[in-house]
């Protein structure tokens, strides 16, 4: 009889168990289907990108590459209606934006160190 009792202690305690980790199981279920929305991954993600320490630098950065690939792509085809020169001036202008966004605190140094020289020139004339 003791082991009986025992053995249905056991059982309720796990039938228990069980339905305390299946609540754990659902709620979790839910917070992930929540997260996976659409709007929930883009509300994240600007979180992420706003509280990131560099974001100043970083957009800066990126709005350089952006522009100097712009104009690169403007130099090297101007306007164009083919489709073929079109598809190289975007690819051109990618390349530029990448290539500069990877080296921006190198450009904007070389770039300091030429305003400087330029207005230093500039002094050295007017007197």
């Amino acid at each position: 009889m003791e082991t009986s009792t025992a053995l249905k202690q056991l059982i309720l305690l796990k039938e228990a168990e069980r339905e305390a980790e299946g609540k754990l199981l659902k709620a979790h279920f839910r917070r992930t289907y929540e997260s996976l929305k659409p709007m929930n991954i883009m509300k994240s993600t600007f979180k992420e990108i706003v509280s990131a320490p560099d974001l100043k630098t970083d957009v800066i950065n990126a709005a350089i590459g952006f522009s100097t690939g712009f104009v690169a792509k403007k130099i090297l085809l101007g306007e164009t209606h083919n489709p073929f020169a079109k598809l190289i001036g975007f690819v051109v202008e990618m390349l530029v934006a990448n290539k500069v966004v990877k080296n921006a605190e190198g450009i904007k140094s070389l770039g300091s160190l030429i305003l400087k020289k330029i207005m230093k020139r500039q002094d050295d004339l007017k007197k």
